[in-house]
Formats: structure tokens, C-alpha cells, sequence
């Protein structure tokens, strides 16, 4: 598996009204204009992107239930994501994949750290 780049940060907020007022006005960041199947905001800083992820989107249920999704996460690219999918399998890691359509997978760090790993 070859990561390529750091796509995103993702960040649960219990108000998103607030972490846009701060992540937009306060820090001055960027708003990236993204589609979103549930509630949440994305944000840029220098290229990388910061994914702010309400409570409700972490309890929300999306086809068969994305939940690691949901929660704190960092994303990285690889080049492919079965090869990907296929070391994870042969070194016995739990994984998820997408239930979104997208090409991306999702599994944890030894310490609860969720990691998505997607196609660029």
C-alpha cells in the first residue's frame, strides 16, 4: 500500500453553527463547496481539508451504516484501494468499507485512531 497524500481531518461538533463561526470567521479559513449526504461543513488550509461532522451525522445511519465515518478521522490517498483492502486483509486488520459509493475504506490504529483510506 502506497499513501500518497493527506486528504482530511474530519472533526465531531455538537454545534455547527458555532464551528463554522470559528474555523470560518475566527480562524479565517476557507469554505470548500461540497455536497454532503448529511450534516457538516468542510474547510481548507494550505490544500488539506478539515471535515466538520455534526452529532447528528455521527448518529445518522447511511445505507449500511458508515460508522467509522463518523467519528474523528484522518484521511490519506492511495493509489489503490483494492491492493489497499488486500494488505489490511492479509495482516488480519478490521476494516470497513465505504457505504457511501465511494472508493475509500476505513480502519483503526491500535489506539481507536480511525483511518480512511481512499482513491484520489
Amino acid at each position: 500500500m502506497h499513501i500518497t497524500q493527506f486528504l482530511h481531518a474530519a472533526i465531531l461538533v455538537s454545534n455547527l453553527e458555532k464551528s463554522e463561526h470559528f474555523y470560518g470567521t475566527i480562524l479565517g479559513l476557507m469554505k470548500v463547496d461540497r455536497v454532503l449526504k448529511f450534516p457538516g461543513a468542510w474547510y481548507e488550509i494550505n490544500g488539506f481539508q478539515i471535515h466538520l461532522i455534526t452529532d447528528a451525522a455521527a448518529k445518522s445511519e447511511v445505507k449500511n451504516s458508515e460508522k467509522w465515518g463518523r467519528n474523528r478521522h484522518l484521511a490519506f490517498s492511495v493509489a489503490d484501494i483494492n491492493a489497499a483492502k488486500d494488505q489490511l486483509f492479509s495482516y488480519g486488520c478490521e476494516f470497513q468499507m465505504s457505504a457511501s459509493g465511494r472508493s475509500a475504506l476505513f480502519v483503526q490504529d491500535p489506539d481507536g485512531t480511525v483511518i480512511e483510506l481512499g482513491e484520489p
